[in-house]
């Protein structure tokens, strides 16, 4: 990791969280036409405190320091700390998403297995499963696949899906946390956006069809897709528009903002991919200073833990 890359990494972490305070006043609401300045400055439906993340960030960061802890994301034993993690933080946490909290609080045992079962379940009873409620978090994950191993972007998207699949039975938001994740990770090693690098993971049948909707995205406004960016691929959409078309981290998440709806959802999602692009030092230092949430961190403690999984520091024990 060389000082850009490791900038690139820990901004896919902070810009995430930063894209999930920004939108937190927003959420539920309007699209945000221009001039109106973004500003993060709380309140919404659930009275955010300034720079205050939400549920995006707050179920990310189990993640980020399993892959501080060192070890596989996506063994079981991992994946049992996760859904125990995430089960106790949704008892008494403010705003968990509908589909996420039936998983949760339905569970025999806070196990990987448990999970599976429960999101399986809930897909049966709903007929439909694949919100985006597993791509809001998955960010920090590409921390633990920087190395440049040959089959690194092929074990990435197995633990990207093994971890969507906890709370998440539909392969859409499966195939949504696999492409993202490798566009990340592509980014914090190039610089570059593509977000179909990591198409050839995908089932044969469903590349033509994500083929279509990134083009889609591409010639499109985020506020296209804002009626249904609660629905995993139109909040990808709508926020890989946002990055497509920004000139700066901050551009970025205030484009993803201005959608309306799931704002806070599909903010923390562009930022993951626009801060592994511009980095963590392109975060407006005035946010960086208000960002904050539970488990009571702060933008340091998030590069801290990031820091620890990409091995700038001793890891975890």
């Amino acid at each position: 990791m060389t000082t850009i890359t490791t900038d690139r990494a820990i901004g896919a972490v902070l810009g995430s969280a930063a894209g999930d305070a920004l939108g937190a006043r927003y959420e539920f609401r309007p699209a945000v036409p221009e001039p109106t300045p973004i500003r993060m400055a709380g309140g919404g439906s659930f009275g955010w405190a300034p720079g205050e993340w939400t549920d995006d960030t707050s179920m990310a960061v189990p993640i980020l320091r399993t892959v501080a802890r060192g070890g596989d994301p996506a063994s079981e034993e991992a994946l049992d700390g996760l859904v125990a993690a995430w089960a106790a933080w949704s008892v008494n946490a403010p705003d968990v998403g509908i589909q996420t909290r039936n998983v949760l609080t339905g569970l025999e045992a806070r196990t990987a297995s448990h999970a599976r079962a429960a999101a399986r379940q809930e897909h049966e009873h709903k007929g439909r499963s694949a919100g985006n409620g597993s791509l809001m978090r998955t960010a920090p994950l590409v921390l633990g696949y920087l190395t440049g191993a040959v089959d690194e972007e092929l074990r990435l998207a197995s633990a990207a899906r093994a971890i969507s699949d906890l709370t998440h039975y539909e392969s859409d938001a499966g195939d949504a946390c696999v492409l993202w994740c490798v566009a990340i990770r592509h980014a914090v090693l190039t610089g570059e956006l593509d977000v179909l690098r990591g198409l050839d993971l995908l089932d044969l049948d469903k590349r033509r069809v994500w083929v279509d909707r990134l083009v889609t995205a591409e010639h499109s406004q985020p506020v296209d897709f804002t009626e249904s960016n609660g629905w995993v691929v139109s909040a990808l959409q709508a926020a890989y528009a946002a990055v497509k078309q920004s000139t700066s981290l901050e551009d970025a998440l205030v484009r993803a903002v201005r959608t309306g709806n799931d704002t806070d959802t599909v903010a923390a999602i562009a930022g993951g991919l626009a801060g592994a692009l511009y980095g963590a030092s392109a975060l407006p230092a005035a946010w960086r200073e208000l960002l904050h949430g539970w488990p009571n961190l702060r933008a340091d403690d998030l590069v801290a833990l990031s820091e620890q999984a990409i091995g700038e520091r001793p890891r975890a024990g």
